[in-house]
């Protein structure tokens, strides 16, 4: 945890393992005897910050709910593990700077992606079947866009709240977020939609 926090407020280049020692209360060699290197700590750090959000959804059994009901779910679920955990989004934002180096070496990430991918593409097919959803819908760009809809709003939060006027991260302006985040996503998906 406190690898995971001084990442995510210093990025890999800021990070220092002395302070991760110290606030972990732990010895700064065997840190390296463990991890090996700094980077090898950060790769650690975010392969267990992409695995607990995939963990996190799976435990959602969306598969248990109407089609409309689980793609709400899952937006809302999103959401709200953006605003609970704001540390994963600086590891993810840390590490496209760094170009993806590190989770390239990753090789499960993938494979728990393509199961997210594959859980959302069972929620189409099951909607498409029951006539709520549209067809031709690409489960790998609903979910980019789920994930954007979200990230995007709060990673730029500071200068949204400057340039628009208003205080993007009072509870009102969630709210009201959170609602046109689900009616986006819904409006995309629905059968009754295709023609709009």
């Amino acid at each position: 945890m406190a690898a995971k926090s001084e990442f995510a407020k210093r990025g890999l280049g800021g990070a220092r393992v002395d302070e991760i020692a110290e606030l972990a209360e732990a010895n700064k060699r065997m840190l390296y005897h463990y991890f090996g290197s700094k980077e090898d700590l950060f790769r650690t750090v975010l392969e267990e910050a992409y695995l607990d959000i995939r963990k996190a959804e799976r435990e959602l059994n969306l598969e248990d709910l109407s089609p409309t009901d689980a793609l709400e779910t899952l937006v809302r679920f999103t959401w709200q593990y953006y605003l609970d955990n704001p540390e994963f989004i600086t590891l993810v934002n840390s590490e496209n700077l760094h170009g993806a180096r590190h989770i390239k070496s990753l090789g499960n990430l993938p494979e728990t992606m393509r199961g997210l991918v594959g859980m959302v593409d069972e929620i189409l097919v099951k909607g498409q079947a029951t006539g709520e959803f549209r067809s031709g819908i690409d489960a790998a760009q609903l979910n980019i866009t789920i994930a954007a809809i979200g990230y995007y709003y709060l990673t730029n939060r500071h200068t949204g709240s400057f340039l628009f006027g208003r205080d993007l991260m009072e509870e009102k302006a969630l709210d009201e977020r959170l609602a046109f985040n689900i009616e986006t996503v819904l409006r995309l998906v629905r059968a009754d939609s295709q023609g709009d």
